[in-house]
């Protein structure tokens, strides 16, 4: 059996935007790799009648709540009195919560005062699962009611982070034998759309194990997720899916689950036993930021050179002035000088050159905001990619950066550059 479940956030600080609702994308995604269905968010402000509203709402629809907010010391917490009353429970003052209270504030609140308002939050429903608060002074519970699981978490990320991994989801994974184990495939170089266009009818087809696409920045992420007795049981069902997934998508699949591109352009450069250096102006350096967060990158990553203003690439990397006065700095020519120049200066098997606009503004080329060229040089040749990248500036400089490692990845692996 498959629970459904809705998440209730409690706080009008969430209703006026003050505040992103964080906790229910941490508690939806951790549900859903339990095999949890979460089929509804809901936002109620610090009302009791409105939160008893949703409360009647949710359990109608789902068979289990979580709640997340509301559970502090002060008069507009009011989450455990409601829904103790919506369910028909009492509050019973617990000892063992009231004295981690007065460690809380004794050991880590030094020059806070402990008031009478903060043991509020040592009345917990009847015969319910104290969840302990390792973080903060508010612990949450869950309880069962009538069919319904009932789970409340504290509001605060943090908190409610850290409940919902030692507390909520150990409680959740008693209710059903059945394990929910899942791989993730990167891909590369195809959107969300058009990966959902080349695998649509095995989605279709699918029950379980399920396939379901999601973007990620310039990438795509394909989830393969399988409901089995065990994890080796698992691993039978996504196998021939991840078999036919790769024969569909080939070689804009660059990695399974923990790897990224960093990583995998990293291990290759080491296992080809090539070096890499990089010239990057509109990334401001995040290229070599990524490679140099792999460790060991050291050994096949000897530096780069950020030439930021166009004096710079031209001083400092050699690129022709002439050249540039041309072809403009955010060009395809200005990209492979770059990518040239680069190579040569520190004597590596491969050099990269990044240039273009990272909006949001243009420059005096008249070149749309996303245009960026990003050209890679080695001893077998000279490539270079034109992008249109319809994103914001954050955004436009993590995808150059994206298609650089794909290139390098990419020539490493005999595949087409460009």
């Amino acid at each position: 059996m498959a629970y459904t479940a809705e998440i209730i956030g409690v706080g009008t600080e969430l209703l006026l935007g003050n505040i992103a609702n964080t906790d229910a994308q941490d508690v939806s995604r951790a549900l859903s790799e339990i095999g949890v269905n979460v089929y509804f968010h809901t936002v109620v402000g610090d009302n009791p009648e409105r939160l008893k509203q949703a409360v009647a709402i949710a359990r109608a629809r789902a068979d289990i709540i979580i709640t997340t907010g509301g559970l502090g010391p002060t008069c507009d917490d009011l989450t455990k009195q409601t829904l103790a009353e919506a369910f028909g429970k009492k509050l019973i003052f617990n000892e063992d919560e009231a004295e981690q209270i007065r460690a809380f504030f004794k050991t880590r609140l030094h020059n806070m005062e402990l008031t009478e308002n903060n043991y509020q939050q040592a009345y917990l429903p009847e015969d319910c699962t104290i969840f302990h608060n390792g973080c903060g002074t508010a612990p949450g519970c869950a309880f069962e009611s009538g069919g319904t699981h009932v789970l409340m978490l504290p509001g605060p990320p943090r908190e409610c982070r850290a409940m919902l991994e030692s507390c909520a989801l150990p409680y959740l994974k008693k209710l059903s034998d059945a394990e929910i184990h899942s791989h993730n495939i990167h891909i590369f170089g195809l959107g969300e759309s058009a990966v959902e266009a080349r695998l649509r009818d095995m989605m279709l087809a699918l029950e379980n194990p399920t396939l379901a696409p999601y973007a990620k920045d310039s990438e795509v992420l394909l989830r393969v997720t399988a409901r089995a007795r065990s994890k080796e049981e698992a691993e039978s069902m996504m196998a021939p899916v991840l078999e036919k997934v790769r024969a569909v998508l080939g070689d804009i699949i660059y990695g399974i689950d923990t790897e990224t591109l960093e990583n995998t352009a990293v291990g290759l450069l080491k296992e080809k036993n090539k070096t890499l250096s990089c010239a990057e102006s509109c990334t401001g350096g995040l290229l070599a930021k990524r490679l140099t967060d792999i460790p060991g990158a050291s050994r096949v990553f000897p530096g780069s050179i950020t030439t930021y203003a166009t004096e710079t690439k031209t001083a400092i990397l050699g690129v022709d002035a002439g050249l540039i006065r041309e072809k403009g700095v955010a060009s395809r020519e200005v990209a492979e000088q770059m990518a040239l120049q680069v190579r040569e200066k520190f004597g590596s098997d491969l050099g990269v050159g990044i240039t273009g606009i990272a909006g949001p503004d243009s420059d005096d080329s008249g070149l749309a905001p996303g245009t960026v060229f990003v050209a890679l040089a080695t001893p077998d040749g000279l490539w270079c990619r034109s992008l249109a990248l319809p994103f914001d500036r954050a955004r436009v400089r993590t995808a150059a950066s994206s298609h650089a490692l794909d290139m390098i990845r990419r020539h490493l692996t005999g595949l087409p550059v460009e």
